[in-house]
């Protein structure tokens, strides 16, 4: 989807007063809407724009460095994007638009629940670590080879044309989680680095999963336990 540079609202005015330097957006409402003040009108919703803000300032070009560094090859011109949508939960991800710059977007919810800077850091930092290491492109290529293996399977057993398409779409799913664990532990350590090295603290910064479901070890899930996440960070730390 299009994102187009446009500010909205209370938070996108307070988003305004530091943001020449760095390179934020807020991806408007469907339905306009004064929502964003939702985060602006809590006791503590300046406090968390300007953590933001500050985050923002210090960890993308960290990141951008690193990523030059390290795949030189490509976008390394972060774009940190608000989804400033009243309903969304808690959230961030990684993504790239259709000129394949890359793309880190916050929902409203996860930017007033974090506590610390150092949580917000660590997400940036996180999500930023799936782009340089080409996360995105590995999963497409687990995808399109489940949904070629699962295929030909179908096909071997006589099952018709429908039954190839399900069979693809299951695999092109199964090949996507393969090694999405892998994935996401990946990205814990190398954005541990890219927190340090911006100055916040990861530890501190990765207490933010003590606050979220843990996952455990189920079969094809997305995330690894937390537990797996914690250490990961801790042994990087440790290394550092």
């Amino acid at each position: 989807m299009a994102l187009r540079p446009r500010f909205s609202t209370t938070f996108a005015a307070l988003l305004a007063l530091t943001v020449a330097a760095c390179d934020v957006v807020v991806v408007p409402n469907v339905a306009p809407k004064s929502a964003p003040a939702a985060i602006a009108q809590t006791p503590d919703g300046r406090a968390s724009a300007r953590n933001f803000l500050a985050v923002v300032q210090t960890v993308e070009p960290v990141a951008e460095s690193i990523c030059r560094s390290r795949a030189p090859r490509l976008n390394c011109d972060f774009r940190i994007v608000v989804d400033d949508r009243p309903d969304m939960p808690p959230n961030a991800f990684q993504t790239v638009d259709e000129q394949g710059r890359p793309i880190i977007a916050f929902t409203l919810a996860l930017i007033a629940d974090a506590r610390n800077v150092d949580e917000l850091a660590f997400v940036m930092s996180h999500e930023a670590a799936h782009h340089i290491a080409g996360h995105l492109e590995r999963q497409r290529q687990n995808a399109t080879m489940g949904a070629l293996v699962f295929g030909q399977l179908a096909g071997v057993t006589g099952g018709g044309a429908d039954a190839v398409r399900v069979a693809q779409e299951l695999g092109a799913q199964v090949g996507a989680r393969s090694y999405s664990k892998d994935f996401e532990l990946e990205a814990d350590a190398l954005g541990t680095r890219i927190a340090a090295r911006a100055g916040y603290d990861p530890l501190r910064g990765a207490e933010f999963f003590f606050r979220i479901p843990d996952p455990g070890d189920r079969f094809l899930g997305t995330h690894p336990p937390n537990a797996d996440r914690i250490e990961i960070v801790r042994r990087t730390v440790a290394g550092l």
